[in-house]
């Protein structure tokens, strides 16, 4: 895996209420602590990003000044430098500010991203229809699940990290706390409960490797090159 890409740090099961009682609802829920979702610190971030969703997801097709515009200002400041990010209507996030993105990124229509932990994408990702990215959880004691006490009430959060070059499948879901090395594909449908390396094939559900992949060569010809006249038929863009 890349240097620049260090695993995600194990989510905490029982964290010390020393550990976090300090820190904000926002910063809470950033590092992976238990925070109240309700609390009114959220309203603002949360209310923003639904109206720039709306704005998005009703801009013309033809309009890419004005989608690149709020892409810039709904997600991360860093994706302001991507030399490219281009995403279908409709698409859903809940605050934006914490989705990185590498250059080239792409996602297909009716992708979600439940960004209240950081989601971050290497460059030159590409999401297929329906993909489906969840940093948000919840405990798994029913009794802390309960809704009759809301300003006591919260919720969990862990981060995503998708590597450099890779490519998720249709319909696919990526759980809290997974890490995805680069080159990595993702079947269509695939459930995907854990990390995986560089380099694999991942389906099912829960997913598991399906093969491994060569490392890439950025000095191997395309296959569509070597064709015979059938790449002219498929690719003509003269």
């Amino acid at each position: 895996m890349d240097t620049n890409m260090p695993p995600v740090k194990p989510f905490p099961d029982h964290p010390d209420p020393k550990e976090y009682l300090h820190l904000s609802e926002w910063e809470k829920m950033l590092n992976g602590f238990p925070y109240r979702p309700f609390h009114s610190s959220f309203q603002e971030p949360r209310l923003r990003c639904r109206e720039l969703v709306q704005k998005y997801n009703r801009t013309s097709y033809n309009d890419e000044k004005t989608r690149r515009s709020i892409l810039d200002d709904l997600f991360h400041p860093s994706c302001k430098a991507n030399k490219s990010m281009y995403i279908e209507p409709n698409f859903r996030c809940d605050y934006g500010a914490n989705i990185k993105v590498g250059d080239y990124f792409y996602a297909n229509f009716d992708c979600v991203i439940l960004d209240c932990a950081l989601v971050e994408f290497g460059s030159n990702c590409m999401l297929a229809p329906g993909v489906h990215v969840y940093a948000a959880t919840h405990p798994l004691n029913a009794a802390y699940r309960q809704l009759t006490d809301m300003p006591n009430y919260y919720e969990l959060a862990a981060p995503v990290k998708i590597g450099n070059n890779c490519w998720l499948g249709g319909g696919c879901i990526i759980n809290p706390g997974v890490t995805l090395g680069n080159n990595v594909i993702v079947g269509a449908g695939a459930v995907v409960t854990k990390s995986f390396p560089d380099n694999v094939v991942i389906g099912g559900n829960p997913a598991k490797i399906i093969r491994h992949m060569p490392e890439p060569s950025p000095d191997s010809e395309p296959f569509w090159k070597n064709m015979d006249g059938i790449s002219g038929n498929l690719m003509d863009l003269e």
